[in-house]
């Protein structure tokens, strides 16, 4: 705690809360308690706060929107870091837009159609956050992040840098900043001039796909699985009949199977267990082994 309060007289607008239930951050609305979470409103203070967490040998996470996380039932020993709402800052520039790592990717969607630029309709319904929307090159629809990045602001845990797109490293569900442990301060985007009207309508065709397809109506983490070369790993668990499987409050969605949902009471290790099940069956039948895309941290109970 000592260290913490040190933080605190280092940084005014470093706001520090102790024992912290993570499950109101994650999407899937399950995980137990960080031993600290640590909300930072600037960029001097969010990379300060991660340099020194580094010096004193401290574990930390950081947390964006927390839309492809699972914290696992035991909770972090250690200090989860997250943007402040005062890091969601969205700018138009001459090429497009920059935005800032807090900054919700449908906030980004909406500010390019107001502008009357297109490229990002794809991310008009992803949940997550810009920061975390680069770090795995998010993407939808045949859209993703490493079309429209032009460069990433990063810190590299000794100074902050732009990193072109081209030198970033993108590939499914992957970026440089996983390889290199950077922490993403922000990232601009190259988009076109375009007609609103259609630019809407493409927005609204996607909005509508989601509704039609996936369980908006349930807390969950996304598409759980990454797609296997030369496979769906929805169609792979629909076909091994395990649409509905349930263990405890996680599910299979029988609205999409590469969904898995949280139906109510859920806990870390009932998704956990779901998963171990789902990829232990779809191997047991096809010899595919599905990698989870959703990203597992935290001590078991």
């Amino acid at each position: 705690m000592e260290k913490m309060k040190l933080l605190q007289k280092t940084y005014s607008d470093l706001e520090i809360q102790k024992d912290v239930p993570l499950a109101g951050y994650t999407t899937l609305r399950v995980g137990g308690r960080a031993d600290y979470l640590l909300t930072a409103e600037k960029e001097d203070t969010f990379c300060g706060v991660l340099r020194f967490l580094k010096e004193e040998n401290i574990p930390f996470l950081v947390l964006g929107n927390g839309s492809n996380l699972l914290v696992k039932d035991g909770g972090f020993r250690g200090a989860v870091l997250r943007l402040g709402k005062e890091f969601g800052r969205i700018e138009r520039t001459e090429e497009g837009l920059y935005a800032q790592a807090g900054a919700l990717m449908s906030v980004l969607a909406k500010t390019a159609l107001e502008n009357g630029l297109a490229g990002l309709e794809f991310a008009h319904g992803i949940p997550g956050s810009v920061g975390g929307g680069v770090y795995m090159n998010a993407g939808a629809y045949g859209g993703e992040m490493s079309q429209v990045v032009r460069f990433v602001r990063v810190y590299n845990g000794e100074e902050i840098v732009d990193i072109p797109g081209s030198e970033m490293a993108f590939a499914y569900r992957h970026s440089r900043a996983m390889e290199e442990n950077w922490l993403i301060l922000g990232a601009a985007f190259a988009l076109q001039a375009g007609d609103k009207g259609e630019i809407e309508a493409k927005m609204r065709d996607f909005a509508q796909r989601r509704r039609e397809k996936q369980p908006l109506e349930y807390p969950s983490a996304g598409s759980f699985f990454k797609r296997p070369a030369g496979y769906f790993a929805g169609a792979l668990i629909e076909q091994s009949q395990l649409k509905g499987v349930s263990v405890g409050g996680a599910q299979v969605s029988e609205k999409h199977a590469g969904f898995l949902i949280n139906k109510g009471g859920a806990t870390a290790d009932d998704f956990l267990q779901l998963m171990k099940k789902v990829q232990d069956t779809v191997y047991e039948k096809f010899g595919v082994q599905l990698e989870c895309e959703v990203r597992i941290v935290g001590n078991d109970e």
